[in-house]
């Protein structure tokens, strides 16, 4: 039953796939704050060179209605249409280690039978461990390491975890798929960071560097992270330089450190991150300093959020 979610299967490269590798899994979703799955999928079909292995049937599993694929209009034809892909691939990190990457969209239908898919494919595969990202947008500085929660089987990563709530939420196809995976008794991993709420709209380019650090942690793989580093380096620099030309800017910025802070040094004692009302600070209360330097990032390039690249 789960071969017909399939539009496309390379045997023979599914059959040369050696068994017990990583299984690394980049979906976007309906939320991505600070692009950190886009930023990680871009990342990883740029650098890694995947070859894919199957390709899942996207009439069966995406709504082309609410997430209508691109087409371009060249003055009197239509060329370039690009329909959102979902692959599992095969690819190798900087130093040729080769490890699986499950990229593209969320399903929006028939979730039980993609994750079973997956399971069976996992099982096939004889996979070593899988892990997973995504970013939730919190009241913390930009000014802090981003952290974030654990989650999954592998207790010397959880043990990493800043956060530890106890909550109920809406889930994604990621959340799912842990859950059914660690059921099963396979390994597991997910890491849910935490991305300044005023910046979560942006592309936040230490999400990057950071998801790809605790991917390598997972997995064992390398990633050459300099360039996200010094992009990072310069996102923080020209953030910093708008903030400090406004004194509400700031007063807010010592606010959310002041709370981080506090909640770092007392976590035991279940010290929120969000107001003494519990309340999240609205991005309009950073100033219009700040909101215009981001409104200007808006208005340049577009980031290259992995669609197309499948």
């Amino acid at each position: 039953m789960t071969e017909s979610l399939f539009s496309a299967v390379y045997e023979e490269r599914r059959a040369s796939v050696a068994k017990g590798l990583p299984l690394i899994v980049a979906l976007s979703g309906a939320s991505d704050a600070g692009n950190a799955v886009s930023q990680l999928e871009q990342y990883l079909w740029e650098r890694c060179k995947p070859e894919e292995i199957v390709r899942f049937d996207s009439d069966q599993l995406f709504d082309y209605r609410a997430r209508r694929p691109l087409i371009t209009f060249n003055e009197d034809h239509f060329t370039d249409y690009s329909p959102e892909e979902l692959v599992l691939s095969l690819a190798q990190d900087e130093l040729g280690a080769p490890f699986l990457l499950l990229s593209g969209y969320e399903p929006d239908f028939k979730w039980e039978s993609f994750v079973d898919a997956v399971l069976l494919l996992v099982h096939e595969f004889e996979v070593s461990i899988t892990a997973w990202v995504q970013a939730i947008p919190m009241p913390v500085p930009h000014t802090r390491p981003i952290v974030g929660t654990v989650s999954g089987s592998r207790e010397d990563l959880i043990e990493r975890s800043v956060w530890k709530p106890t909550t109920r939420l809406p889930a994604s196809i990621v959340h799912v798929l842990e859950y059914r995976l660690h059921g099963v008794g396979e390994e597991v991993v997910g890491f849910s960071h935490l991305v300044p709420h005023y910046l979560a709209n942006n592309e936040y380019p230490e999400l990057l560097s950071t998801a790809l650090d605790n991917i390598m942690a997972a997995t064992g793989l390398l990633f050459a992270t300099d360039e996200a580093r010094e992009r990072a380096r310069e996102f923080r620099a020209q953030v910093d330089r708008q903030i400090a030309e406004n004194d509400e800017s700031r007063e807010m910025l010592v606010n959310l450190e002041l709370r981080f802070d506090k909640y770092v040094e007392a976590q035991g004692e279940r010290v929120s991150l969000l107001g003494e009302d519990g309340a999240m600070p609205t991005a309009d209360q950073l100033a219009s300093e700040l909101e215009r330097f981001l409104a200007e990032r808006n208005q340049g390039p577009e980031p290259n959020d992995g669609q197309g690249m499948q």
